[in-house]
């Protein structure tokens, strides 16, 4: 049975042509269409599709409180659509805090080198969190408490767990009883989608005091990365900041790598620092990419590395977390049960990379206890 979806937009055109694209999936069906945020709330409680696709600014009622109210009342999967703007970046991140799973550019040119290829993107997407419903709705059932707003108050997020693929080299726990013992230099976090939720969860959990530097690797355009950076900075009691060229890597500050960029760890593990580099190949799909960032960590800081995978579509950070395993760093993956999207955990997990995964609701107070300040 194909997938129901509710497209919602005020644009009549933008309506008739993501119908069109997302009917195209024989594991897809536009069931409806909704011009703004009071109507899409009405038709999510009325229809119940497993996903929507949602615009942010539109009227009587907007994107982010259409998004809250049905997440309050008909738990859905939600797929926002943004404008490539600061403004835009800043009301997607709200989006993504109010519920919504996942974000696309509205112009898919902006994803894409064609339309074909960015309808098939925009499809795979709205699959993925099509299967997320359940989890979803089993989210916000448990009345999930919001994300918060002040620096000192770490948000909560209720998750399910359960064991990766047995095929995967890899075991769960809940946590870590006592530490192994080995001791790091850098803290490695890669993600993708549904990592903007996942990163604030676990970042804002972290004493202002945290013996290492970390380097974030979130798959994000240009225009978000900075509004991002900003806004965990003020939630967070560690340092955020969007990587700069020459920046030094020090302890208790997390390191956002630049969207449309590449960011590199040089120098000498004593003394590291970030080299961001522009890369318009065409063979590098991601940019930023968490194998490109993780290989050169391993480079610099060998085996002291920590490294975990969080939730993501693909398999970006696997050949990364290869290289870092192979001079003797610890490599952990978030657990399927916990993901928006089981791509980049699994890929490692499936390699026989990873050593731990954990649900989400762990990460924080184990890798705390891992390198002794738990």
């Amino acid at each position: 049975m194909a997938y129901k979806v509710l497209v919602v937009d005020d644009s009549s055109f933008f309506r008739r042509r993501l119908t069109d694209i997302l009917n195209k999936d024989p594991n897809l069906t536009v069931i409806d269409v909704a011009v703004n945020g009071k109507e899409a709330v009405e038709k999510a409680i009325k229809l119940k599709p497993d996903v929507i696709t949602m615009d942010i600014e539109m009227p009587i009622l907007n994107g982010i409180a259409a998004v809250t109210q049905i997440m309050a009342q008909a738990p859905t999967s939600v797929l926002m659509f943004s404008s490539l703007t600061h403004q835009g970046a800043k009301a997607t991140l709200e989006a993504l805090e109010a519920g919504a799973l996942d974000f696309l550019p509205k112009k898919f040119n902006e994803i894409a080198q064609n339309s074909d290829e960015a309808g098939s993107l925009l499809r795979e997407r709205v699959v993925q969190l099509a299967r997320k419903k359940g989890m979803v709705s089993r989210q916000f059932t448990a009345k999930r408490p919001p994300l918060v707003s002040s620096r000192n108050s770490p948000q909560s997020i209720q998750r399910t767990t359960s064991q990766v693929p047995k095929k995967a080299d890899v075991y769960s726990a809940p946590v870590l009883q006592r530490s192994s013992g080995k001791k790091y230099k850098l803290l490695a976090i890669g993600t993708s989608t549904g990592g903007p939720v996942a990163l604030q969860k676990i970042l804002t959990q972290i004493p202002e005091n945290f013996p290492l530097p970390i380097i974030l690797v979130q798959h994000m355009p240009a225009a978000f990365t900075a509004a991002f950076a900003n806004r965990l900075n003020t939630l967070c009691k560690i340092k955020v900041k969007e990587a700069a060229n020459g920046d030094l890597l020090k302890p208790g500050c997390a390191y956002l790598a630049p969207g449309g960029q590449q960011m590199i760890i040089d120098g000498t593990e004593n003394a590291a620092k970030i080299k961001v580099l522009e890369d318009n190949s065409p063979r590098v799909t991601y940019k930023p990419s968490v194998d490109i960032s993780f290989g050169s960590a391993a480079k610099i800081y060998a085996g002291n590395v920590l490294a975990i995978i969080l939730t993501g579509m693909g398999a970006d950070g696997r050949e990364g977390s290869r290289m870092l395993k192979n001079k003797g760093a610890t490599i952990w993956s978030q657990d399927e049960a916990s993901c928006v999207v089981y791509g980049m955990p699994q890929a490692v997990a499936v390699a026989g990379i990873s050593q731990l995964a954990l649900p989400l609701n762990d990460v924080a107070s184990t890798l705390l206890k891992e390198v002794g300040h738990g």
